[in-house]
């Protein structure tokens, strides 16, 4: 029995299945370097097939970054969820940001996708959605504990994959590893002990969602 056509329910036929992993595993190696912008031209060249077969398998985009970052976008969800049962606060905290950054750095269509590229939206939406209330929560724990300055928000943390996805990018051929530093110093600055509060306001959530590219 071949595997079901999401579309329509129906098993696929042996050559089409065959034809629909080359097209993914060919998809994932180029956006995985180049990101979501990688054209349907391109993957058929990568998987050695029509570029209509591709169409006919994806005709869109979003099809194509749902198929492949489903089971990535549970990966980040179930990262999220596994901070919750550490039961230092800190260490639930810079685990949960070290776990989602280095999933990006490894795929920069995941990267793309987490700050909000227009392909996958509502992949990202869930994404978002199920992380949101762990990151409160993580970040409340952590305040509590008196282990992160009071005037840290969550709308602070959601800027840190921003900062760092630019370094993860900038320096992905001169040194991949360099956005660990760049965290490391970025986790510092959230320890209470600095002088003085923190300057300007956190972005509201519609600022947050132009930053981010959500709008």
């Amino acid at each position: 029995m071949g595997t079901s056509d999401r579309r329509g329910g129906r098993p696929l036929r042996r050559d089409a299945e065959r034809n629909r992993q080359r097209i993914l595993a060919a998809a994932a190696g180029l956006i995985s370097e180049q990101g979501l912008g990688v054209s349907h031209d391109q993957i058929a060249q990568a998987a050695d097939v029509a570029v209509g077969t591709v169409y006919r398998r994806f005709p869109d985009k979003a099809a194509l970054v749902e198929a492949l970052f489903a089971d990535q976008v549970d990966a980040v969800v179930a990262s999220a969820r596994a901070a919750l049962q550490i039961a230092d606060p800190w260490t639930a905290l810079t685990t949960f940001m070290t776990d989602i950054l280095q999933m990006q750095a490894a795929n920069r269509g995941l990267r793309e996708l987490s700050g909000g590229s227009p392909h996958g939206l509502a992949l990202g939406s869930y994404a978002r959605a199920q992380i949101a209330p762990v990151v409160t929560e993580l970040l409340a724990r952590a305040r509590d504990a008196g282990v992160v300055r009071c005037d840290v928000t969550e709308q602070d943390l959601a800027l840190v994959p921003v900062m760092i996805g630019a370094v993860i990018h900038s320096a992905r051929a001169v040194e991949p590893e360099l956005w660990r530093r760049t965290l490391a110093i970025v986790l510092d600055g959230l320890r209470p002990g600095h002088d003085g509060p923190l300057p300007g306001a956190p972005p509201d959530s519609s600022q947050l969602a132009r930053i981010i590219g959500h709008e």
